[in-house]
C-alpha cells in the first residue's frame, strides 16, 4: 500500500530551475509586449466602435493570468510551471 500523501516528487537540480527561470523570464518579457499590442489594438476599438472586443478581452485576461504564473515560479511562490509545461490559463469569459 502506497500513501500519495507521504511520497513527495524528486527535487529539481537548481540548475535546471535556474535555466527554467531564464526562459520563462523571457516569455514573460514577450507576454508583456504581446499585452501591450493587444491593449494598443483594444484601443483603437473602443474608438471606433465605443465597445471592447469580448475575445480580446478575453485573451488579454488569460495572457494576465499567463504573466502571474510566470512571476510566481520565476520569484519562487510556485513550484509549478506554466505554459508550455501546463494548460494555458482559462479566461472564465468576461461577462
Amino acid at each position: 500500500m502506497n500513501d500519495d500523501s507521504t511520497q513527495t516528487k524528486a527535487p529539481r537540480s537548481i540548475w535546471m530551475r535556474g535555466l527554467l527561470m531564464i526562459l520563462m523570464a523571457l516569455a514573460y518579457q514577450l507576454a508583456s509586449t504581446l499585452l501591450f499590442f493587444v491593449a494598443i489594438i483594444q484601443f483603437i476599438l473602443v474608438l471606433v466602435s465605443e465597445s471592447p472586443n469580448p475575445r480580446l478581452a478575453a485573451f488579454g485576461l488569460s495572457l494576465g493570468r499567463y504573466q502571474a504564473q510566470n512571476a510566481n515560479f520565476v520569484s519562487f511562490a510556485s513550484e509549478e510551471l506554466p505554459f508550455p509545461f501546463t494548460d494555458w490559463p482559462a479566461s472564465d469569459e468576461l461577462k
